[in-house]
């Protein structure tokens, strides 16, 4: 079926691999006008060239999502570039290992700073532009499996996940009277680089193969098989159209089956 424009913009952070790229690509078809925005954007404008650029209705942005002003230039540019804002997707994130032992006030801050934080400065700039476009909008940011089930060896980044979650609740009971709808969405195990990389990292600790590595997160996955990139983005892509106007504070899992509510 050929695209049509459906007049939205959203915006994807962490969107030049994995997850994010996937999410931009759907919604891009689904007729959104899309800004990917990432800490890299060769990657980003890679994607953007592989969906058609400028003349396509999408604009490859910088943006470092630990950097509240970053994020409130990348949405305003976001919305001036491409005359609108209907939806934001919080998805750029880092899942480095944290033995017990070995959490420093160093880790600690970074990954919150980039995982939560980062959801924060989203949640506030978004919202800030659909109220100054006079509509309500869409907020979805990534959680994860991991947010609803502590994980072994990546302790910070279950911490990040559930922060998210309870972050997101407040936020779609704070933001409800102006017409904005806050979720997330809560991947499993997903084929992606830095899923790779969390494998390869938990093998070569243990001094395992990383064929190994990846066997100890895919364990107890009822459909039997790991995610795809695309598995993910077909929810983002619900929660982003008007199938799903009247859900907000939710987690969505999309993980084949691994935690059961």
């Amino acid at each position: 079926m050929a695209r049509q424009e459906n007049g939205k913009v959203a915006l994807v952070t962490g969107a030049g691999q994995g997850i994010g790229q996937a999410v931009a690509e759907r919604l891009h078809a689904d007729g959104f006008h899309v800004a990917l925005a990432d800490i890299d954007t060769t990657k980003t404008d890679r994607v953007a060239d592989g969906l058609g650029g400028a003349a396509a209705g999408v604009l490859s942005l910088q943006v470092d999502v630990a950097d509240r002003d970053s994020v409130f230039e990348a949405v305003q540019t976001a919305s001036r570039e491409l005359d609108g804002f209907d939806v934001i997707v919080n998805n750029a994130g880092i899942a480095p290992l944290s033995s017990i032992e070995e959490i420093t006030p160093e880790s600690i801050e970074r990954i919150f700073s980039i995982n939560f934080n980062g959801v924060v400065w989203g949640t506030q700039a978004a919202s800030a532009a659909f109220r100054e476009r006079g509509h309500g909008g869409k907020i979805i940011s990534a959680a994860s499996q991991a947010g609803h089930v502590g994980n072994p060896g990546i302790a910070l980044y279950s911490a990040t996940k559930f922060a998210v979650r309870g972050f997101t609740q407040s936020a779609a009971r704070d933001l409800a009277q102006y017409g904005i709808t806050v979720n997330t969405y809560a991947p499993g195990i997903v084929r992606t680089p830095m899923m790779a990389e969390v494998a390869k990292n938990t093998a070569d600790a243990a001094g395992k193969p990383e064929e190994w590595g990846w066997e100890q997160f895919t364990g107890g996955i009822t459909l039997d098989r790991l995610s795809e990139p695309s598995d993910v983005a077909n929810v983002v892509a619900f929660l982003s159209g008007s199938d799903s106007d009247y859900i907000t504070g939710q987690s969505i899992l999309v993980d084949g089956g691994m935690v059961f509510n």
